[in-house]
């Protein structure tokens, strides 16, 4: 135990110098390995667990699917789809905000990244909001909140570092997204829609005409057709989530050619963000696994699963202890560094305690996503801060309404699994 304790001390020294926590956790768990069964076979241990977790298959869907986000990005389908959302629902009083949220959705179901998400609508739908009179608090915490959507709508980036490190489907995992996904989306509205009626921080946009809401259109469409068709292909059991994300790649490289918004350095640009963007996730499992064993040798999960078998404390308590946890976590970690720090102890208690992978996944992932909003660190925020320029203070507050509902989303989920595991339960396979 004192060992253990050690070697936590150096993963959180690593970490306050700021040491990637991929290279954190990998050197405190190749220290551990060391310590517990010595040099030789530490070093044996890491050659075979990095080659091994880097080797698996499942790893090309995380390329591939921030490929297909690059290249949306890069050919500038993503801020078309805002001015189609805003054509048809801004003319009503809170709707450019809606209708950020709406494209916030869509954007989510193609970029799978949290942080680009946002950074697209602070780009892009921020600068109208201020155009049309919204108070910069409330349109900046909406490009904050919406761009969270990526982390649960599929294709999720963190739904596929969970579905590696627990060895869950992501098929089934995507699949169950969809619908928190949209309740989170329905429920963003309802606050906007609030706020609306009951401030003068959301006026009217500009009236609608069905004339350019059909042409604006006309550019969404190939992007709604491509979402359908890669989650499609996987509820339907045609594609794996890697072979889904290939055909997106082709779908989002043949939209954007079509569109003619693709230059050859932009392509370049896309495949360079794309390769620095996967180095760092499978870096990230890879290393998480080398300190899964560490754990695994140490004995200290199989401490904790002896422990819950004999606790009388009841499983909701744990789970509600787990979930505190991760809620406490998210304020001053990312999302992946999370779930690389926490799965390997809180994944085999919450299955000792017989609940299901899947509607963990979902779960944890969207307590990941509430501390994407969370001060001090709120890293969304921090992205909107920088693009618009509000200060981050007025940000904060203008999220905390939002953040109220995401709360109540959450104890939806935990107190009801079969809105999670609804649509998974009907997958072909």
């Amino acid at each position: 135990m004192l060992t253990f304790l050690a070697i936590l001390v150096v993963l959180a020294v690593l970490m306050t110098f700021r040491v990637p926590i991929a290279f954190a956790m990998g050197i405190s768990g190749t220290i551990g390995l060391a310590a517990q069964l010595g040099p030789r076979p530490a070093l044996a241990v890491l050659e075979r667990t990095f080659f091994d977790t880097s080797a698996s298959f499942i790893l090309v869907a995380i390329p591939l699917f921030i490929l297909m986000a690059e290249l949306l990005t890069a050919g500038d389908v993503t801020r078309r789809a805002i001015i189609a959302c805003q054509a048809w629902i801004g003319h009503v009083k809170g709707g450019l905000a809606m209708a950020t949220v709406a494209a916030s959705v869509i954007l989510a179901a193609l970029v799978g990244s949290s942080t680009a998400s946002t950074a697209a609508m602070s780009a892009s739908a921020f600068p109208q909001m201020r155009a049309h009179r919204y108070s910069d608090r409330l349109a900046a915490a909406v490009v904050s909140v919406g761009g969270t959507l990526a982390v649960v709508v599929p294709p999720s980036i963190v739904l596929v570092v969970y579905g590696v490190l627990t060895e869950t489907s992501i098929g089934k995992l995507f699949i169950a997204g969809i619908i928190p996904g949209l309740l989170t989306a329905t429920g963003l509205a309802v606050v906007i829609k609030i706020i609306a009626e009951t401030t003068d921080q959301a006026p009217k946009g500009d009236p609608f005409v069905l004339k350019t809401a059909v042409k604006e259109s006309r550019h969404v469409i190939p992007m709604v057709l491509l979402m359908v068709a890669v989650i499609g292909a996987i509820y339907g059991g045609i594609a794996s989530p890697s072979e889904a994300a290939a055909l997106g790649v082709m779908g989002s490289l043949l939209i954007v050619l079509a569109q003619r918004t693709l230059s050859f350095v932009q392509f370049n640009k896309s495949i360079s963000s794309s390769i620095r963007a996967t180095v760092m996730i499978v870096a990230i499992v890879a290393c998480s696994a080398i300190f899964s064993n560490y754990l695994a040798f140490t004995r200290i999960t199989h401490s904790m699963l002896e422990f819950v078998a004999v606790t009388e404390m009841p499983r909701e308590v744990i789970m509600g202890i787990i979930i505190l946890v991760l809620l406490v976590m998210g304020m001053f970690m990312d999302q992946l560094a999370i779930l690389s720090l926490a799965m390997p102890l809180a994944f085999p208690t919450a299955m000792a305690l017989g609940y299901d992978p899947v509607w963990f996944g979902i779960v944890v992932t969207k307590t990941v996503e509430i501390g994407l909003l969370t001060p001090p660190l709120g890293l969304n925020a921090y992205v909107a801060a920088s693009q618009t320029r509000v200060p981050l203070g007025t940000i904060f507050r203008g999220i905390l309404p939002f953040l109220a509902m995401e709360i109540v989303v959450l104890i939806l989920l935990l107190c009801f699994p079969q809105v999670t595991l609804f649509l998974p339960d009907l997958m072909l396979r």
